[in-house]
Formats: C-alpha cells, sequence, structure tokens
C-alpha cells in the first residue's frame, strides 16, 4: 500500500537542470537526475565581439526539464517505492537575474520564428553583463530620486540585474523590446510556465529574484515608481504597468501543474508549486542556513547569503548584492553577497591559459597543496569578471601581481584560489562592520565537495570552521524543501529544514600557523583591492583596466 508522499526540487543551474525526488516525512534523497541545455556552449550562447555577453535559450530549458524530471522518476522508482501519483508539491529554483522576454501569453519570444536566432529575444543570463552603461544611469537617477532604492541592494544597481538589461535590450534592438510584453525573471518563468498560466497579472513573481535584483519592496509600492521608471526611459514605465503588482516569499503557491505539463512531466495534475526561488538563495535554505550561520554556494561564481531576524529593522550594508525581507526565510531578512567568479578563474587559467584539461586540474591542484602559504611569492586580484562585492564595478578586471622566471603554473594556480579567498574574506569583513555575525559558515556546490586544497585555503584565510551540506544536491534540496511547505507538509521552511537538511562528518579547520601568513598577505590584497577599486584612497589605478577595456572595445 503507498501511503509515503514525496515532493520535487527543480534547480536550474548556470548549464544545467537538475530534478530531485525527496520522501517529504523523512527528507531522503530518493532519485535526482540533470541534463545540459541542449544550444550554444554548454547552453550558452556569446559572440566574439561581445565578451560580456551571454544568453540563453528558455526553450532548452523545458527540454532539459522534461529530460531531467522523468529520468529522476526513473531512478527513484528502481531504488524505492516511488510512484509518480504519490509527487504532492514542487519547488523550483533558478538563476537570476536572468529575465526572459514573453509575448501576451507568456510564451518566449525565442519561440517566435522572427526571433528564433535573435540572442536578444533570449534569456539574458545571470552573468550577462552589456549592461553596465544602463545600470550606472539606474544608479545615477536612482541616487538622484529615490536614495531607499539603492540601499536595498547594496549602494548602486548591477549590469547583472532586470531593470538594466531590459534597458539594455532597449536601447540595442528595440524590436525586441516591443514585441515583449514583459519580461519574467528565470525563478518566475518556469513556475508560470508549468501552471499553464497565460495572463501577465496572474503570475506570482518571487520576492526573491524580484527583491534583490528587480528594486521591488512593498514600502514603496512594490517596483519602483512609474515616474522614476519614465526619467530613466518611458517605455519602462508602461512595462511597470503589466507586472504583477506584488511579489510573494517561496513558502507560497505560485500555481499548480496544468494538464499539458502533466502529461509531459508524467506528475499529477493540479499538484501545488512553490513560488520561485533564485539559486543560490535555495542553496542555503537547503543547507542549513539559520541566523547567524552563512551558507556560502561554491561554484562558477560564488554566493554568500545569511539571514537576519526582521524583528528589528537591518541597518544598510553598502557593498552587497542587498537586503530584503523573506526573500530567504520568512521572517528574516535575506543578505546576499557574493563573487562574480570563481571556478571560472580556475577553469580559464587551466584551459584558457595553459591549454589543460582535467588532469592538469588534478596535477596543479596537487602542486599548489604541497606548497607553503606565502612561498611562491604572488598576490592576485579576482575580478576576471569584475568585482560583484563590495566594490561593485563590473569594469574591473583581474590582476597577478610578483611573478618571476621561476613562477611556476602551480605557483599561480594556488595565487587564483587565495585571490578568491581573500575576496570571500573582504565580503565577511563588510558584513561584521555593520554589526552581522557570522558565527557558522556552511558551504555547498561542486567544488565545496571536490577540493579540498580551496576549501583548507578558505579556513585559514577565513580563520573559521568550515562545514559542508550533506547534500550534493543542496539548491534542488532547498527547492524541495519550498515544495513541501507549499503542500502543506510542514508549516514552515525551517521546520522542513530539521527533516531535510544534515552536514557531513569532516569538518575544515583553520591552521594557526597558515592563519598568521595569510593575515599578512590579506593586508597586501587589500592594499591592491583599494589602489584598483576605491576613488577615494589617494592612489587609484582602476581607471588603467577601465583603459584597456576601452582601447580593446574600440580595436
Amino acid at each position: 500500500m503507498q501511503d509515503k508522499k514525496y515532493v520535487m526540487g527543480l534547480d536550474f543551474g548556470s548549464n544545467s537542470v537538475r530534478a530531485l525526488i525527496v520522501e517529504a516525512v523523512t527528507g531522503r534523497e530518493c532519485g535526482s537526475a540533470g541534463c545540459v541545455y541542449p544550444g550554444g556552449e554548454q547552453g550558452i550562447y556569446s559572440l566574439p565581439d561581445q565578451p560580456h555577453l551571454a544568453r540563453q535559450n528558455p526553450l532548452a530549458y523545458l527540454t532539459a526539464m522534461t529530460e531531467a524530471v522523468r529520468e529522476a522518476m526513473r531512478i527513484a522508482a528502481q531504488e524505492s517505492d516511488f510512484i509518480p501519483e504519490a509527487m504532492v508539491g514542487i519547488g523550483v529554483d533558478a538563476t537570476a537575474s536572468t529575465p526572459i522576454p514573453v509575448d501576451e501569453r507568456l510564451q518566449p519570444l525565442a519561440a517566435d520564428p522572427r526571433f528564433a536566432d535573435n540572442l536578444n529575444a533570449y534569456a539574458w543570463m545571470w552573468k550577462d553583463h552589456t549592461a553596465v552603461a544602463e545600470a550606472a544611469r539606474i544608479t545615477e537617477l536612482a541616487q538622484r530620486m529615490h536614495p531607499e532604492y539603492l540601499r536595498q541592494c547594496g549602494g548602486s544597481y548591477s549590469s547583472e540585474w532586470f531593470w538594466s538589461k531590459i534597458l539594455h535590450c532597449l536601447k540595442v534592438d528595440r524590436q525586441v523590446f516591443d514585441a515583449a510584453y514583459v519580461w519574467l525573471d528565470f525563478p518566475d518563468f518556469i513556475p508560470a510556465t508549468l501552471g499553464g498560466i497565460g495572463l501577465a497579472a496572474a503570475v506570482r513573481p518571487g520576492i526573491c529574484a524580484m527583491g534583490h535584483k528587480g528594486l521591488y519592496n512593498d514600502e514603496w509600492g512594490g517596483y519602483p515608481a512609474e515616474e522614476f521608471l519614465s526619467e530613466v526611459d518611458p517605455a519602462l514605465s508602461c512595462l511597470r504597468r503589466r507586472l504583477s503588482s506584488r511579489a510573494f516569499e517561496s513558502s507560497s503557491v505560485a500555481a499548480h501543474l496544468c494538464q499539458d505539463w502533466s502529461e509531459k512531466l508524467g506528475l499529477p495534475v493540479g499538484i501545488p508549486i512553490a513560488v520561485g526561488i533564485i539559486d543560490a538563495h535555495s542553496g542555503a535554505v537547503g543547507s542549513g542556513i539559520a541566523e547567524g550561520r552563512m551558507v556560502k554556494i561554491i561554484g562558477t561564481s560564488s554566493c554568500d547569503i545569511i539571514t537576519a531576524s526582521a524583528r528589528n529593522k537591518l541597518v544598510d550594508i553598502p557593498g552587497i548584492c542587498g537586503q530584503v525581507k523573506g526573500s530567504v526565510l520568512p521572517g528574516s531578512y535575506g543578505i546576499e553577497a557574493g563573487q562574480a567568479a570563481v571556478g571560472d578563474i580556475f577553469n580559464w587559467f587551466v584551459t584558457c591559459i595553459c591549454g589543460g584539461d582535467h588532469t592538469l586540474f588534478s596535477r596543479l591542484s596537487q602542486e599548489a597543496a604541497a606548497q607553503q602559504p606565502g612561498r611562491h611569492g604572488l598576490i592576485a586580484l579576482d575580478w576576471q569578471n569584475g568585482n560583484r562585492n563590495v566594490l561593485c564595478d563590473q569594469e574591473l578586471t583581474g590582476l597577478l601581481l610578483g611573478m618571476t622566471l621561476q613562477t611556476t603554473q602551480a605557483d599561480v594556480y594556488r595565487t587564483l584560489v587565495e585571490a578568491t579567498a581573500f575576496g570571500a574574506r573582504k565580503i565577511l569583513d563588510r558584513l561584521s562592520e555593520y554589526g552581522v555575525a557570522v558565527r557558522e559558515v556552511v558551504c555547498c556546490g561542486g567544488i565545496a565537495e571536490k577540493d579540498p586544497l580551496l576549501m583548507q585555503i578558505y579556513a585559514d584565510v577565513l580563520n573559521r570552521p568550515l562545514m559542508i551540506s550533506a547534500s550534493s544536491q543542496s539548491c534542488a534540496l532547498g527547492a524541495a524543501i519550498f515544495g513541501a511547505v507549499a503542500a502543506g507538509l510542514y508549516p514552515t521552511a525551517e521546520a522542513a529544514q530539521e527533516r531535510f537538511c544534515s552536514f557531513r562528518e569532516h569538518v575544515y579547520q583553520p591552521d594557526p600557523a597558515n592563519v598568521a601568513v595569510y593575515c599578512e598577505l590579506y593586508a597586501l590584497y587589500n592594499a591592491l583591492h583599494d589602489g584598483f577599486g576605491k576613488t577615494d584612497c589617494g592612489f587609484e589605478y582602476g581607471w588603467i583596466m577601465k583603459k584597456l577595456l576601452e582601447i580593446k572595445q574600440r580595436r
């Protein structure tokens, strides 16, 4: 007799989607499967003459999701007594801000034959940085007209985010902009699609993506005021009127699985789908985030998430990605920061600079692990994809200092790992300056699980023990937690976390001798960080990086 209930977490990452099936009462993971987005290079489309462009076909999301869901159910049926009829809820997480232009029926413009090959009609991936000028305009106008908008997002608006990307589309491709009835961010697009929603007014967007990336706040009436958007560009105020009037926490129901997608996925029609959440924030929930416990999601980039009780007003923290009430857990402020590149830096060095593959990764890691901190005589800045926090400047670039004729590949590799660790410490220091205590750090993501060299360096640089989430699918697990809450199986996400979340036995402890050396190196990193990144320290050199980019773009 089947009396068990199951929930599914759908995790849409940068290159692939993963479906995870979890037994709702015990939190046991019963089956999972992933699928890379078809098309492009690992699902990403770019242009040689536009290095900051990164787009994805939203139709590929749906193709990959279908395959992953069906395979996860096949695996679960083999390894447990799972049957599709016992599925009672779905949770969804996805990258953000990855806005998608859709028509009046909420169908992606990429499905329109007119735009099938037009990258501007695709999803504008989170790491698309083509909207730097537009982000600067939004920041400048907000400083003058509505400074409260910027206090929510750390002091400046980013080229990675919702409004700057839409504004850039308006500037470079008016045909696509005019054809788009609304834009849906990725975490909102999936629940609306699975629910068969065909009206923009019926979409229930998540406070997570819209609060952190879309300048949404109930205190100022939702999205930015029409007069502000009109000042940015009158066409944006027209778009605002078509967006949903309210955003929702991820414990709410966004939609119910429609007949069409029920048949495609083989799941019961009508089961609830939770409001979408950003993938990193979902990973934090799946990793057991709690007040005072930061979660670091380490992958191609990194995202640092911590919560603070909403019982008291949270002080504004400059230089972070945002602080939004209810964006991670209801009743708490969700605080987000992070680095625009981590794993991407290592991959760039090994594959593009060294011309290697996974075997070279392994060799360099082993050689670097044999070194003592400071032995290579190098220091680096981790800005190959710009600085997300705490400088919030996408036009900054990487730097390597101290090279000699004796410098080896392993020296540089270890230095790049250390640079990302110093960038992570810079974020912790900023939080501490503004009274947000980080007592514990939990890491999740493929790098955290597979790279002991990085984890030990991070423990030494941060001078904190580092735990690792027990689940190898923390983002999907967090989505499943919200699926369980949406299904009414748990009263709160925290109650579901008690059943679903656990930690691995091994904890990386800081080595006191290494900590002392890294404190010296961190002082040097800070000097370079401020000299190249700040404009008020008396010896600014960041203009050199930007001048090099300007010359490059002219050629």
